[in-house]
């Protein structure tokens, strides 16, 4: 199989899909990798790394996906790659759908096969390929909110921790999942008050037990939520329903009642955000204000920290990469239930219950066009 690797053109998207290392166990069993020049630069990842390792340095995008039979990414394609879109190319990134009816309609149109990484499961029913990039955005939540707390970039002017005799920022954070856990982590450790909500009530004792008491638990309903974010100097919203779109948990009301300079980060974003006032934004232009609240939405926060996200995304991606290059796509499909889960167009099919149901559009599960 031939591989591609494109450089990425999501604004200020620095990662990058394959790591030297799994270009050479690519070229090793066989296979030949493509690598667009400068791809791993901004990752401290350089093309003679790459070309080390066997794969061959390409100078554009073009060339990149007109001659692979798979396209590796790390984000989901923006219009000026749509063209590059072909019957028969597989394509494996993340792709979040649910909000992109556009991108939708220019995969299914080509009939390009899209696998998602958001969307594979594993044995245990966990998201594997998602998970590293929520652990480094939660992490990040907390990083990014204490800075535009500041003053200078609009906020209350609020130090997370406090000071003796003065007290620490309250943290809000909506969802006990990885982004939650990973953001809780974190304000703990710089000694925010922090209070998480959430509907397991199993998991808020989960939570309640990991971090012995030293954050706030309460169950996820409207008044809760409105009474906890009506306090909170920081709001970071970590809900995630799999391939849907994130439900509305904080609402534009809700928004109003806050403090004015308090700062909300939306890590759902990408999914369209848990926060009914959040819209996307990038890291050129990362926030905004809504009734005196600051709005921080960057869809591609990990991008932030590229060494380490790279890093951490390739070691649960490329697993599934070399499987789908070792046994052909119909093949790591039919046999391999999490691939087969993250399989959200096919032939000119939408595969994908949870986008299907965002959108509005029929759907087929992949089995069924697969006999």
């Amino acid at each position: 199989m031939i591989i591609g690797v494109p450089r990425e053109v999501k604004d200020h998207e620095s990662r990058v899909a394959i790591t030297p290392g799994g270009v050479k166990a690519l070229t090793e069993a066989g296979h030949k990798v493509l690598i667009e020049t400068r791809a791993g630069e901004s990752s401290a990842l350089t093309d003679d790394e790459y070309q080390n390792a066997g794969a061959e340095i390409v100078g554009s995008a073009g060339h990149v996906w007109g001659n692979s039979n798979m396209v590796v990414k790390v984000k989901e394609p923006i219009p000026q790659e749509y063209p590059y879109f072909r019957e028969g190319l597989v394509l494996f990134t993340y792709l979040h759908l649910a909000p992109l009816p556009e991108l939708t309609e220019a995969l299914l149109k080509a009939k390009v096969t899209g696998i998602a990484y958001e969307t594979i499961r594993d044995r245990a029913g966990t998201l594997p390929l998602l998970t590293p990039m929520s652990e480094v955005a939660g992490r990040m939540s907390v990083q990014v909110g204490a800075s535009f707390l500041e003053r200078e970039y609009g906020g209350r002017g609020v130090l997370l921790g406090g000071v003796p005799g003065v007290p620490p920022a309250n943290v809000t954070i909506i969802g006990g999942g990885i982004v939650g856990t990973n953001a809780a982590k974190i304000a703990v450790g710089m000694g925010a008050k922090v209070t998480i909500l959430d509907l397991n009530l199993n998991r808020l004792r989960e939570l309640d037990d990991i971090f012995n008491g030293k954050l706030f638990t309460l169950a996820s309903n409207s008044y809760n939520v409105a009474r906890a974010t009506q306090e909170a100097d920081l709001v970071i919203g970590g809900v995630l329903i799999p391939g849907a779109a994130a439900p509305k948990i904080v609402t534009r009301e809700m928004v109003s009642h806050m403090k004015r300079g308090a700062v909300v980060v939306d890590v759902a974003i990408d999914q369209g955000g848990c926060i009914e006032t959040a819209r996307p934004t990038t890291h050129s232009d990362p926030s905004y204000l809504v009734d005196g609240v600051v709005h921080y939405c960057v869809t591609n926060m990990p991008a932030a920290v590229p060494y380490t996200s790279t890093h951490a995304l390739t070691n649960a991606t490329f697993p599934y990469v070399f499987k789908l290059a070792q046994f052909g796509p119909h093949t790591a499909i039919l046999e391999d239930n999490g691939i087969r889960d993250g399989v959200n167009t096919y032939a000119g099919t939408l595969t994908c219950e949870p986008v299907a149901t965002s959108q509005g559009k029929p759907w087929t599960p992949v089995h069924n066009l697969l006999g």
